[in-house]
């Protein structure tokens, strides 16, 4: 069975190393997945995120030297989760401090004119 790159993939864990897993695709072909590969947040130990025997799904990231792909759950995670909560609430968190900010200096111009004793005309 031959896999083409970027098509998603699953499989099963058949080894951890420290430096990541080895995952065996139902048609029988081995592929790798390194540890940085595993999830978009810091893996510090990889038996936390993933189990011997664990059925995973991956992308396909291309082939090593030695024939075997080279996977990416953390892929798979990123296409189906385009719009996460932490993106919105990033946005929420920007979109209120631009306000926040401009109101700031809103405030200061208003008390630095009235120090330097400028009037601003008003619309009638």
């Amino acid at each position: 069975m031959s896999v083409k790159v970027s098509s998603i993939v699953e499989g099963k864990v058949t080894s951890i190393k420290k430096f990541g897993a080895f995952v065996t695709l139902d048609g029988g072909e081995e592929g790798f997945v390194h540890i940085s590969k595993v999830s978009k947040d810091y893996v510090k130990n990889i038996d936390d995120y993933l189990k011997v025997g664990q059925t995973v799904k991956a992308k396909v990231m291309g082939t090593s030297k030695d024939g075997k792909l080279e996977l990416s759950i953390r892929a798979v995670d990123t296409d189906q989760k385009d719009d996460s909560p932490k993106d919105q609430d990033f946005e929420k968190k920007l979109a209120k401090f631009m306000k926040e900010s401009a109101q700031n200096n809103s405030a200061v111009r208003q008390r630095l004119d009235k120090k330097r004793g400028i009037k601003k005309n008003k619309r009638r």
